[in-house]
């Protein structure tokens, strides 16, 4: 239906637009950028990508779009070509090219958007509605034919770079192998998954020099023995929080849930729920922010790309954390030494306990948004109300990082320890990605 009325509304500007052109109304106004992105975060929500390849579909597409604009305003913004590991090129407007950027912009976030995600065309209808837009709202047909073809340049480029990050080879890695080591990672209830991307650490990095740039510290050592040891203290901390959940911490745990594919068990019946994946509610949030600091076109464009790239290295400093300690889940060690009927408030994601990935993405995320849009932007996340879950506001895109903090551990999937660790670290992977760009002049 939305994809219906989106078109019917391009249809009827055919019949209701003026003589005057008014097509910068529309193409230029960064609410539609937002929700450009909001149509791939649904494709990629759709199509059961995990959080960590979901970073990278969102990582290409928002820095093509960003190239564009760059290319555009070379005045007021630098190509990120020579910046990013591998990117040492991408395409430039031929001369005397009448090229409306903006529109390209979009265009190029699209085209990328749909070649890494699947199936082919996943997009083509939005894409096409835009068109139509360019075209009944005045845009001469020159400035379209050349925009498109720059579009698509640009999003040839970028492309040809995401090729090289080794992706394709570590889809066929061999997977986790699995055994009852004390302490080691082993798959949970209800679907019992395989452990997700055990070789993302080998994916070549954007802004950080390697995988292994920001070490974090050992967890604390397997120990549930001795009633006061750090690991034993840590479990009986998470199992007490759990079972005494209010009704505050329980919204904040479910507000950052953001399992993008929960299974449901009820009998013999099963059936997957699907929300934003955590790169998908911070790419939510970045909208979110540049509607309420009333943000222009290309700001919002640079928001959304200097975001997206933070998060593609912060998954990739904590999943090699993960793979590297190897740790049980909370439930895993609770049900086997301390009561096997416990279950966490959320269902446990299938992969290891330490880093927390989505407190790590959270702090990076919010420091490239700080950067770009300001620090105390008060603002009230609506991302979750189509999922069923009612807004939280706070005092800052970093006051919702540290929330963050709490609802892994509320939720019952990280302990303490971990979520604090990660969130020190993913800000200085933010940190990295803020100071090594120079993105606006």
């Amino acid at each position: 239906m939305r994809r219906f009325l989106f078109f019917m509304l391009a249809v009827m500007g055919f019949f209701t637009s003026c003589k005057k052109p008014d097509y910068k109304n529309i193409l230029h106004d960064p609410a539609l950028y937002s929700r450009t992105v909001h149509e791939l975060n649904g494709v990629v929500m759709g199509n059961n990508f995990t959080p960590v390849v979901a970073s990278r579909n969102y990582a290409y597409a928002s820095i093509a779009g960003y190239e564009v604009i760059a290319a555009g305003q070379p005045d007021q913004y630098k190509s990120l070509a020579g910046q990013l590991n591998g990117l040492k090129t991408v395409a430039r407007p031929a001369s005397g090219e009448n090229i409306d950027y903006q529109y390209a912009a979009l265009l190029a976030f699209c085209k990328v958007g749909e070649a890494v995600t699947f199936p082919e065309g996943s997009l083509k209808y939005y894409t096409d509605s835009l068109h139509q837009i360019a075209v009944t709202h005045g845009m001469p047909d020159d400035m379209v034919t050349s925009s498109e073809k720059y579009a698509k340049a640009v999003a040839a480029s970028i492309m040809a770079w995401s090729k090289k990050d080794n992706y394709l080879k570590t889809r066929s890695a061999p997977k986790f192998a699995i055994n009852d080591s004390a302490g080691r990672w082993v798959p949970t209830p209800p679907a019992y998954s395989e452990a997700v991307e055990p070789h993302w650490s080998e994916i070549r990095t954007m802004v950080m020099h390697n995988a292994k740039e920001y070490s974090v510290p050992p967890p604390p050592v397997f120990n549930v023995k001795d009633k006061n040891s750090k690991y034993c203290k840590e479990v009986i901390y998470i199992k007490n929080t759990v079972d005494s959940l209010n009704a505050e911490q329980a919204h904040i745990a479910d507000f950052w849930d953001d399992n993008p594919g929960k299974l449901n068990v009820s009998g013999h019946v099963m059936f997957v729920t699907k929300k934003f994946s955590p790169p998908g509610h911070w790419l939510s949030i970045v909208g979110i922010g540049a509607k309420k600091v009333n943000a222009d076109f290309n700001t919002t464009v640079c928001a959304y790309a200097k975001t997206a790239i933070a998060l593609f290295d912060a998954f990739i400093e904590s999943w090699t954390a993960k793979y590297i300690y190897k740790t049980a889940r909370p439930e895993t060690i609770i049900n086997k030494y301390f009561d096997p009927n416990w279950r966490p408030h959320l269902q446990t994601p299938p992969f290891p306990e330490y880093t927390c990935g989505h407190c790590t993405i959270s702090a990076a995320a919010a420091e490239a948004l700080t950067s770009v849009l300001g620090d105390k932007v008060a603002y009230t996340d609506t991302s979750e109300l189509e999922f069923g879950i009612k807004n939280r506001s706070f005092k800052s895109f970093r006051d919702a990082a540290n929330e963050n903090v709490l609802a892994r551990f509320y939720g019952g999937i990280h302990f303490h320890n971990s979520c604090v660790v990660s969130n020190n670290f993913g800000k200085a992977v933010g940190d990295s990605v803020v100071w090594k760009l120079v993105m606006k002049k």
